[in-house]
């Protein structure tokens, strides 16, 4: 165990590093960040989260610099035959910075974000892995789907 590293629920304070770290999960994806509205708007959005019970955003600090970042979202959905009440919780923004990678930070931030969705009363999680992430989320449980995530621009 990392003894000055601390798992906290993020503040007001870390919005920053959290929207930063965000960006590092794009560039990491390979997908162009650029400076544009959408880190502006990724703020507000996760400001506005912040106090959200269906919401839970967990950082890792280490010398009191936020280094990894994990979110949890209860989504609402119609029960299913594999949710039969329903909903389930995306986790996302499972990102470390470049330089606090490989020290159990980002393993860390999304084991608290699966403690409080065990919590949560809601019988599925479900996540979009990058290859760097993969073994980890298949070490917690999670496991492929037949069925990829398909995506339509819906932008005029």
């Amino acid at each position: 165990m990392n003894q000055d590293r601390v798992v906290r629920t993020a503040k007001e304070r870390d919005l920053d590093a959290v929207v930063a770290l965000r960006a590092e999960m794009f560039c990491a994806m390979g997908v162009p960040v650029g400076a544009g509205e959408w880190r502006r708007n990724a703020h507000e959005w996760f400001a506005d989260r912040l106090d959200d019970p269906r919401c839970r955003i967990v950082v890792v600090e280490v010398d009191r610099v936020v280094v990894s970042c994990a979110l949890g979202t209860i989504r609402d959905a119609a029960p299913s035959p594999s949710t039969p009440r329903g909903g389930d919780v995306l986790v996302s923004n499972v990102s470390t910075a470049p330089g606090a990678r490989g020290r159990g930070h980002g393993r860390a931030a999304f084991d608290a974000v699966m403690e409080w969705a065990q919590t949560s009363g809601v019988e599925r999680a479900e996540l979009l892995a990058t290859v760097d992430g993969r073994a980890m989320y298949e070490r917690a449980g999670f496991k492929e789907t037949g069925h990829p995530a398909m995506r339509a621009d819906l932008r005029p």
